[in-house]
């Protein structure tokens, strides 16, 4: 037996009230939290799609010939790119998707709104900046840092009277959905939808402050969950399937059409690359070599070659200071050095000490 197709209120309402429990819930990265917001989103999915099956908004109409009870159903795309918003995504590149998904749904609420002028004058203002340019778009246009603070005051301001007056309706009895009064229940629909239309151009401008933030992050050579020797393996059967391969690093023997050829042309032009080498022993001695140079001789043998270069100066401390002892069978030796005090003696009388002086003198 199939099952009967459900109506908008109760799919609409089962989406609610998945949405207000998840509003209560603080573990977002919990399993259970990702499987209700999916389960809201599929709710709200499919209450648009009862909307465009039935019909139920035309733009051949305005909002007097919208029934209080329809008027929660404008609602639906601005849930639905709230619910989009929360989707954590495991790369750049998919929030980057999700976001263009949530923007297409604020897109789809501002302009339903729009066909039954529902939108206010500042709000219609703002609907215009942001179809001139959507990805620059901005809730205070101006570059005054005092201009700017003074829109934030204000924007602040009216989103807190907004909010404050949806407390007040929703608590009174006047304004109840089940025995309220009509007009006063069609009073608290519109009131809640200007307070999502507020909400909606934040969150259009908060989109286009992260796709920022998303244009300067790198883009992964791999996608998420991939492994190198996936990576590996999807390589090797690209290149066996018809040659080609993305790899930029493939060995030099694929990316050479002679790599079995000859080494040389007739006319002595190398036909592929190759290294010199006087044998191959040289070449397998390298092979397990360390990385670093090893030393060629040892501390003793580099201060003997070092000493023979010249390179070491001896002497110095108490063997430089002691005299050596003379010999007193070396008689030339000895008349040299006599000769060589008498002079200095000689020396020492003809030249007084400071006679050489002759800027002091009185």
């Amino acid at each position: 037996m199939n099952e009967e197709p459900r109506t908008l209120k109760s799919v609409f309402k089962a989406g609610e009230f998945k949405r207000i429990a998840l509003e209560n819930t603080y573990e977002a990265n919990s399993p259970t939290y990702r499987e209700d917001l999916a389960q809201a989103l599929e709710l709200y999915q499919e209450c648009i799609q009862i909307i465009n099956k039935v019909a139920l908004f035309s733009p051949n109409e305005g909002l007097e010939d919208i029934s209080t009870s329809d008027l929660p159903y404008l609602l639906v795309n601005f849930r639905i790119a709230e619910l989009l918003q929360k989707f954590s995504t495991q790369s750049p590149l998919e929030r980057r998707a999700s976001l263009n998904t949530t923007r297409e749904a604020y897109e789809r609420f501002l302009h339903l709104l729009d066909n039954y002028s529902m939108l206010s004058s500042s709000d219609s203002k703002l609907f215009i900046e942001y179809n001139e340019d959507p990805t620059a778009f901005s809730t205070i246009s101006t570059s005054d840092p005092t201009a700017r603070r003074n829109a934030k005051i204000a924007s602040f301001k009216a989103e807190k009277e907004l909010k404050r007056k949806l407390e007040y309706m929703r608590s009174s009895p006047r304004y109840l959905e089940d025995g309220g009064d009509e007009e006063a229940i069609r009073e608290l629909y519109l009131t809640s939808v200007a307070f999502c239309t507020h909400l909606a151009f934040q969150g259009l401008e908060s989109i286009n402050r992260e796709m920022e933030i998303l244009a300067q992050a790198p883009t992964p050579l791999m996608p998420q969950g991939t492994t190198v020797q996936d990576d590996e393996r999807r390589r090797r059967e690209a290149l066996s399937n018809d040659g080609y391969s993305e790899r930029l690093d493939s060995p030099l023997n694929t990316r050479l059409p002679n790599s079995n050829g000859p080494l040389l042309s007739r006319e002595g032009k190398p036909l592929r690359p190759f290294t010199l080498t006087s044998n191959r022993q040289e070449l397998q001695s390298g092979v397990f070599r360390p990385g670093h140079n090893l030393p060629t001789m040892s501390i003793d043998e580099y201060l003997e070659e070092e000493r023979r270069q010249g390179n070491i100066i001896e002497g110095g401390g108490e063997a430089s200071g002691r005299q050596p002892e003379p010999d007193e069978d070396d008689i030339d030796k000895a008349d040299a050095e006599t000769m060589k005090a008498r002079e200095w003696d000689e020396f020492k009388e003809a030249n007084p000490r400071g006679s050489g002086n002759t800027l002091n003198r009185g």
